[in-house]
């Protein structure tokens, strides 16, 4: 009895045994070094153990189940290893570390300066890689943190202002975006390589005095300065690049080189506009640092950007529902279109800085660039129209063809339009630490020159008669012939103190300076002052809390002089803005012990000498005068995460209003004698009477009530090699304004915008060290395959709208609309 009862417990404790395996090993350096303390986790567990201090380690595993090993340590990359173990079985294995200069930012920010400053938010360049988006590149990361009506630009709005109210710097000198464009898919790559990028700072407002004159945001980039040889090359269906970077053997000299390929067609092609599209763009980056010895440092930044656009137009089927109390109906148009499209688009910049470091607490800057932007466009595009109710009814013979004319004409748009700039601009910089002070300063010159020269017209045809009708004559609806030559002068500083406070029971810093602006066009001289501080109590909860205020003044450059027909209006001044921002920012843990990190800051900002304006697309026309005051007020909340170890995540939720009101803008309301409101321009009906209507405050082009942007990354339990991202942006309705209309200037709504971008990432090869000396691959860092869903919810999102009229001169709004649902794939290789 008692042999029976021994064997069975030896057998079950065999058993048992069979059910785990082992893993022992040793980590190393590139000198095969041991390296000790270094984290090793089952991937998915939360525990696990160290090595020790030769860098060995031995730990117990489950057999008979695929697994993998993370193993990280403070300076290095991260190493992963798959296993799949036997019962009983033991694997030694050897991993390597190598150092890494490029550190993930945590979810909880160790570096207390992005929680101290307002209006902060540090992006991971990183993640510009991996998130599916069209347009790619920083802009887009950028885009799920502000809120986004159009995926085919890489431009957004920040707080109620438009696109020309971002300010974008790249290694401290200001980068402007092309002029011309009228239409997302006309814009090339984004100004900003995210393979060249070290660190991004996004200030959503309240930003510091050495920052520049403008209203809303600043992009403020800084590109790497390598520490060793590599690089990088990816290719997919929309973009290509490839990437190198370098330092010396004495290491003095670095360098740092891309460049980018994009063609958007398979995205256009897409589009309900038939026809040939051939988008073209491509640039090449250059940064590369010399140290000519320990005071002095020469440093060189040079782009080169081109993009082109041939679109030759050929159908389209558009559909507008209507409702009303009276009617409900599905308006179709359809266009025949003949003629084409021709854009050019060339950038160039170039610029020097010399830093000068005296002593270790004093640094000057030396700064000369020029910039230039030439933007050819060539069209002449004409569309014959017919427009009226649809037929929907499947077992129709007429099927999808418009079925009830309401109206139809012949429409021409032509333009040939040229644009030069030339920007020069000289400058100093410095900073000084001073005991708990930490004082910085600038002065520049800078002196642009301008020459444009734009031929449009536009001609529309309806039912016969050209608009607006004059009888016995053909008018054109609308044209410009104008010619700029001009040369602007501007001078600009700052001085500005940080100072830091610290005792046992509070944490202070103030951020107070100063701005200065001259314009030698319009003669007008700017002060700018503006104060931040920070308050982080010592409690038990991580708190800090922030305050801002100060005056932000946008003096016009060039877009902003010209009225609606093309003439200068030299005279307009500076768009002046006064802003005030509250905010707190609080770490704490949530379930499971994972980190979280909530922002939230409510801002209000005060506007005059607004120079108003209408949007179309991208495309931005100012009235052209300082004829209206406005503001926007608003709060915003941020949730950052890691919903699993290593995957960023974030939610952001904005909610704002912003409101305008222009200088004499009425209209009048005509009645006949029986106190009927009538239409003048009615041959049968006789006005005997008008009351003004005072229109008073409307919602401005960008006012978007709620915006709301989600990234998500995750990755499989068992495996981290393989990972999806999720982006998804919704912005509630905006207005869009009728052209030239006081009465109907918020005349149109556009509904709201709604879109979910996917991408699936697969690790093709990893494990550098573990590859032989023949591989074609023991080169490569690592390769990674990425399928992406682009619009997964396959939405019509609606950017702008097209007006026609029908016989009885009613006018209808047909909305222009943007992509559908697109499949894009991606390898991306690091060497």
């Amino acid at each position: 009895m008692i042999t029976a009862f021994v064997c069975c417990f030896i057998s079950f404790f065999a058993a048992a045994q069979d059910k785990t395996a082992t893993v022992t090993g040793k980590i190393v350096d590139e000198n095969e070094n041991g390296l000790p303390g270094v984290s090793i986790v089952i991937l998915g567990k939360n525990k696990g153990i160290l090595s020790s201090d030769s860098g060995t380690f031995t730990i117990t595993v489950v057999a008979n189940r695929s697994f993998a090993l993370t193993f990280t340590h403070t300076g290095y990359a991260s190493a992963q290893k798959n296993f799949y173990l036997s019962p009983g079985e033991t694997e030694n294995v050897t991993i390597r570390l190598l150092h890494s200069d490029k550190t993930l930012q945590a979810v909880v920010v160790s570096d207390e300066r992005e929680r101290r400053e307002t209006g902060l938010v540090k992006v991971n360049p990183k993640n510009a890689i991996s998130l599916p988006s069209t347009t790619g590149g920083v802009e887009a990361l950028i885009k799920t943190l502000v809120g986004s009506n159009n995926e085919l630009t890489s431009q957004y709005n920040v707080r109620g202002g438009n696109y020309d109210e971002n300010i974008v710097y790249i290694n401290d000198f200001e980068i402007y975006r092309p002029y011309l464009v009228s239409s997302g898919q006309q814009e090339g790559l984004s100004f900003i390589n995210p393979e060249l990028v070290k660190n991004v700072n996004f200030y959503t407002g309240g930003f510091q005095a050495k920052y520049g004159d403008k209203m809303s945001s600043v992009l403020d980039i800084t590109y790497k300065k390598p520490t060793t040889f590599g690089g990088s090359a990816y290719i997919s269906l929309l973009e290509q690049g490839l990437q190198f970077e370098g330092i010396s053997r004495n290491k003095k000299f670095t360098y740092l080189v891309g460049a980018r390929n994009k063609s958007n067609r398979n995205l256009l092609k897409s589009q309900p506009t038939q026809g040939v599209y051939v988008p073209s763009a491509s640039d090449v980056q250059g940064y590369v640092t010399y140290k000519i010895s320990e005071q002095l440092q020469l440093e060189l930044l040079g782009i080169l950007s081109t993009s082109r656009f041939k679109y030759i137009p050929e159908s389209v089927k558009k559909t507008s529902s209507v409702f009303s109390p009276l009617f409900t109906s599905n308006i179709g148009l359809d266009v025949l279109f003949d003629g084409q499209e021709k854009d050019n688009y060339t950038t160039s910049m170039i610029g020097a800085t010399i830093v000068h470091t005296p002593v270790k607490k004093l640094k000057l800057k030396w700064m000369f660039s020029r910039f230039q932007d030439k933007e050819k466009e060539n069209f002449d595009v004409a569309g014959t129209y017919l427009f009226g109710d649809r037929d929907f009814d499947k077992s129709s013979s007429t099927f999808g063809q418009i079925i009830n004319p309401l109206g139809s004409g012949y429409y021409q748009d032509y333009g040939r339009n040229s644009l030069d700039i030339t920007l020069w601009n000289i400058s100093h910089k410095g900073t000084l630490e001073k005991g708990k002070h930490f004082i910085q300063w600038g002065v520049g010159f800078e002196q642009t020159h301008i020459n444009d020269k734009i031929r449009e017209f536009e001609y529309q045809d309806s039912a016969g008669y050209s608009l607006p009708y004059v009888p016995g004559s053909m008018q054109l609806y609308s044209a410009t012939n104008s010619t700029t030559a001009l040369n602007i002068s501007k001078y600009n500083g700052y001085l500005q103190d940080n100072l830091h406070i610290a005792t046992e029971k509070n944490d202070i810093t103030i951020q107070a300076g100063v701005r200065f602006n001259y314009n030698g066009l319009n003669k007008e001289f700017l002060l700018s002052p503006r104060v931040q501080a920070s308050w982080k109590p010592k409690w038990k909860q991580d708190f800090v809390f922030k305050l801002a205020a100060g005056m932000y003044n946008q003096p016009p450059f060039y877009r902003e002089l010209k009225r609606y027909d093309g003439s200068l209006n030299e005279a307009v001044k500076a768009q002046k803005s006064t802003q005030f921002v509250a905010g707190m920012d609080y770490n704490f843990k949530g379930a499971g012990d994972r980190p979280f990190r909530l922002t939230a800051e409510a801002y209000y900002k005060l506007m005059k000498d607004v120079d108003p304006y209408d949007i179309d697309n991208v495309k931005i026309k100012y009235v052209g005068a300082n004829n209206a005051k406005a503001y926007a007020t608003g709060i915003e909340f941020r949730l950052f995460s890691e919903l699993i170890k290593d995957a960023e995540s974030w939610l952001s939720v904005g909610f704002m209003s912003t409101k305008e009101n222009l200088d004499n803008d009425f209209y009048y309301l005509y009645k006949n004698a029986g106190g009927e409101i009538i239409n003048p321009s009615s041959q049968d009906q006789v006005v005997v009477d008008s009351v003004r209507q005072d229109v008073g405050f409307v919602r401005r082009p960008t006012d978007r009530r709620i915006t709301v942007g989600l990234y998500l990354e995750d990755y499989l339990p068992t495996n981290k090699n393989f990972k999806v991202h999720l982006n998804m942006l919704y912005g509630s309705n905006m207005p869009y304004n009728i052209p030239n209309s006081v009465r109907y200037r918020n005349g149109l709504i556009i509904e709201p915008y709604f879109r979910v971008d996917i991408g699936f990432s697969a690790l093709l090869l990893s494990e550098k060290a573990a590859r032989r000396s023949h591989s074609p691959f023991r080169k490569f860092e690592n390769i990674w395959a990425s399928l992406e869903v682009f619009n997964l919810i396959d939405r019509a999102n609606v950017i702008s709208f097209q007006l026609i009229k029908d016989f009885a001169n009613n006018t209808y709004a047909i909305p222009n609309r943007l992509t559908p649902r697109l499949i894009n794939f991606k390898l991306v290789a690091r060497f």
